[in-house]
């Protein structure tokens, strides 16, 4: 085992994201401290306009986190318990536990090998008299094809959700994430593109009705005065992740450029090299939440990075109808075999704002060495 002298490198540096916005960040704490007002109120409702603004859609919602956004969205699209909702076999956990939290059942589907989004043909074979939603996944920053869903969905009178938690910004065809299904979901977790200081989410439509309804369910369903017209639960935005996140919104554009940036000196130092590239297809713009590459000996390879200080993770090693939660659910290994595949596959590599050009070239010289000294 080889350890490299040269200064680590790690997955995520939050600290280079946030050190040139500390003065403005703390000038936001002390701005909502003296306001008072701590739930709701003026800094979230500021920061609802300018996300729905950012992202081209009518209505952004703020929600306290991505999974609650999830849940809180099927319930607005009228799921029942028992109703099932198809979800890719390959995604993170919440996605599907999204569904069991409310009493739906995750029927899961496999994935396609390009952008890794639900397989059409799958879905509509999957597609039964209980589905009341389609729950398309974008991840690592680039959206799914949705053309092939929303048709699917017109056709069985299903909506179609999208799970955009790690693609803010990301769009297909120009569309960006929302405008065309019922409803995208985000989530602002720390290490997101648009991350706060603590857990968030939002929810992005065009639909005024469902807006309206996510409003209520996030507030149990609350009309004023303590008069409650629905069943909801408390799912809402705190205002000084509001005013955070206001802060960190107007930088986004400039970090997602950097991200591209980032990928593209991959993309060419990595060309010719024996792993599979993240697709960066013409017609979908890709925000890089995660560099994530296809790589034999994954695992190998991964260690070898690690021993020369460079950190890597893996999104995600099992996919989730093998996990013990859902084991009741009867899937078996061989059910999703490109999910499984993915599995075995994917490593993430480094991607952030405040990562240099060489240390992407020292990785990508890492990787091409990997493959070239003794991998056997």
């Amino acid at each position: 085992m080889k350890t490299s002298l040269e200064r680590p490198i790690p997955l995520l540096d939050l600290a280079l994201v946030h050190g040139p916005l500390a003065e403005e960040l703390a000038r936001d704490f002390a701005r909502v401290l003296r306001s008072g007002q701590f739930i709701l109120g003026p800094e979230h409702d500021a920061f609802e306009r300018e996300l729905a603004e950012a992202s081209r859609v009518k209505h952004a919602v703020g929600l306290s986190s991505g999974t609650a956004a999830l849940s809180i969205a099927l319930l607005a699209l009228g799921l029942e318990p028992g109703d099932e909702v198809i979800v890719p076999a390959f995604t993170y956990f919440a996605s599907a536990s999204a569904v069991t939290s409310i009493c739906g059942v995750p029927r899961f589907v496999d994935v396609e090998l390009e952008r890794l989004g639900l397989d059409p043909a799958r879905v509509e074979a999957a597609i039964n008299p209980r589905t009341r939603a389609i729950m398309a996944v974008h991840l690592y920053g680039l959206s799914c094809e949705l053309d092939p869903l929303l048709s699917i969905g017109r056709k069985h009178g299903v909506p179609v959700l999208e799970d955009a938690a790690q693609a803010i910004g990301a769009d297909d065809r120009g569309r960006p994430v929302g405008s065309e299904t019922a409803a995208a979901t985000l989530s602002f977790f720390p290490t997101k593109n648009l991350g706060g200081l603590g857990d968030g989410g939002a929810l992005l439509t065009n639909d005024d009705a469902l807006a309206s309804r996510v409003k209520l369910l996030r507030v149990h369903g609350d009309v004023g005065s303590y008069r409650h017209e629905i069943l909801g639960t408390n799912a809402r935005l705190d205002a000084l992740q509001a005013a955070f996140l206001r802060t960190k919104l107007r930088h986004l554009p400039a970090w997602t450029e950097t991200r591209r940036a980032l990928a593209a000196r991959y993309r060419s130092a990595l060309t010719g090299s024996p792993i599979t590239l993240p697709p960066d297809p013409e017609s979908a713009r890709h925000t890089y939440h995660q560099f994530t590459i296809r790589a034999p000996k994954r695992d190998a390879l991964a260690a070898h990075l690690k021993d020369r200080g460079i950190a890597t993770r893996i999104y995600y090693p099992i996919i989730v109808p093998a996990q013990p939660a859902f084991a009741s659910l009867g899937y078996k290994p061989g059910d999703h075999p490109i999910s499984e595949r993915l599995a075995d596959e994917v490593l993430s590599l480094p991607v952030y704002p405040g990562l240099t050009e060489e240390q992407v070239d020292r990785v990508a010289r890492e990787i091409r060495a990997f493959y070239g000294e003794g991998s056997s």
